[in-house]
C-alpha cells in the first residue's frame, strides 16, 4: 500500500494537536516539555541508547519523571520529548491497519506517560491503543 506521507510541519501539527485530548489537569503540565519534532533520531541518541536500526526508535522522553523530581534536581534544560517523523511513518506503512493520526497520538502519549509516571491504566483512559 502506498499512501502519501505528511511533510515536517504537518507532521508536528498532528503531534501538537495530541497535547489538546490530554485531560485538563495533565494539558497544562504538559505545556512544561519540549516537543521536538524531526525526520530521524540523532545519532548521539542512538549511540547512547545502543540502538542500531533508527527504526527502532520512534519517540523518546528525555528528562526525570514528574514522580522522581525533587526541588533539589539541577535541570540541565527542560524536560523533551522526542518524536520521530520517519520512524513513525516506516511503522504505519508496515502495519497498514491503523491511521496515522491513531499511531502518532500512541507515540506521543506513550512519551508523555514517561514524563507524567502514568501506569498502563492512565494511559488507557486516554489512548485506547492500551485496551
Amino acid at each position: 500500500m502506498n499512501r502519501p506521507a505528511p511533510d515536517l510541519a504537518s507532521f508536528e501539527d498532528m503531534a501538537r494537536t495530541v497535547l489538546t485530548t490530554l485531560p485538563p489537569a495533565f494539558r497544562a503540565a504538559a505545556q512544561d516539555v519540549a516537543l521536538l519534532v524531526v525526520d530521524w533520531p540523532p545519532d548521539h541518541l542512538l549511540q547512547e541508547m545502543q540502538i542500531d536500526d533508527p527504526l527502532d526508535l520512534t519517540g523518546l522522553y528525555n528528562g526525570i519523571p514528574l514522580t522522581e523530581k525533587s526541588q533539589f534536581d539541577q535541570p540541565l534544560g527542560p524536560d523533551a520529548i522526542w518524536i520521530f517523523r520517519e520512524p513513525i511513518l516506516a511503522e504505519w506503512r508496515d502495519r497498514g491497519d491503523i491511521e496515522l493520526t491513531d499511531l502518532i497520538m500512541h507515540v506521543v502519549v506513550h512519551e508523555y506517560a514517561h514524563h507524567f509516571g502514568w501506569s498502563d491504566e492512565d494511559i488507557a483512559s486516554i489512548d485506547r491503543w492500551w485496551e
